[in-house]
C-alpha cells in the first residue's frame, strides 16, 4: 500500500508552510519529532488523516512570503 503522502511532498509542504525543522512541524500537527523524521526518511508512511491535515493547512495558509516575492 502506498503512503498517502510521499516524503518529498511532505518536505515541500513543510517549506510551503514555513516549518524549517521537524520539531516545528511536529508541534504544529501534534506528533513527536521522531515520527516526522520517520515520515521524511520514508521508513513509515504518513497516515491519511495527517496528509489531509497538512494539505488543508497549505490551502488555509496559502503560499509563504518567500513564494509571493
Amino acid at each position: 500500500m502506498l503512503a498517502s503522502m510521499q516524503p518529498a511532498e511532505l518536505k515541500l509542504a513543510m517549506d510551503e508552510l514555513g516549518y524549517s525543522t521537524q520539531t516545528a512541524l511536529a508541534r504544529a500537527i501534534g506528533v513527536d519529532r521522531s515520527t516526522v523524521s520517520l515520515w521524511l526518511d520514508g521508513r513509515i508512511g504518513v497516515p491519511r488523516p495527517i496528509a489531509k491535515l497538512v494539505r488543508l493547512l497549505i490551502l488555509h495558509h496559502g503560499p509563504t512570503e518567500r513564494e509571493s516575492t
